[in-house]
């Protein structure tokens, strides 16, 4: 009886994760659509909003390491300063998977869709759980030839 017991309630905790691990990766699959609905309306702030807004977000791309959400925000500026460079974004998503109670890292495809030349590249992002939501507190992108 007592094993039976043991066997039921490690089976409800397992159940409990696995259900908190889905609701974990819908959020934050939740928070990658947005991102493209905000990139592709043009409004960058909005894109931002996914990341942590702190001095120690790490930014990783061709031009090197980017430190802090609003040098990342003003870099977004510099480089898409308009509707015709930031073209229309679309994420494929490779793997989503936790590192922790409370991290997931990412991996992905980008796409821009523009009159001025496609682009595409892959991403790596590292999410965090904060008591509000998850946020990206790292991301490396890099462009393919």
């Amino acid at each position: 009886m007592q094993k039976y017991l043991v066997c039921t309630l490690l089976i409800g905790l397992l159940s409990m994760c696995a259900v908190a691990q889905t609701s974990d990766k819908q959020k934050i699959m939740a928070a990658l659509d947005q991102q493209v609905i905000c990139w592709n309306k043009g409004d960058l702030e909005c894109f931002m909003a996914t990341y942590w807004k702190s001095d120690s977000l790490k930014f990783m791309g061709s031009r090197g390491i980017t430190y802090g959400w609003q040098n990342t925000l003003d870099n977004y500026k510099k480089a898409y300063p308009d509707q015709q460079s930031r073209g229309q974004l679309k994420f494929n998503i490779l793997n989503l998977d936790p590192v922790g109670e409370d991290h997931y890292f990412v991996i992905g495809r980008f796409y821009l869709t523009r009159e001025i030349g496609d682009v595409k590249g892959l991403f790596s992002l590292i999410w965090r759980k904060t008591e509000d939501d998850w946020v990206i507190i790292a991301d490396h992108s890099s462009v393919e030839n």
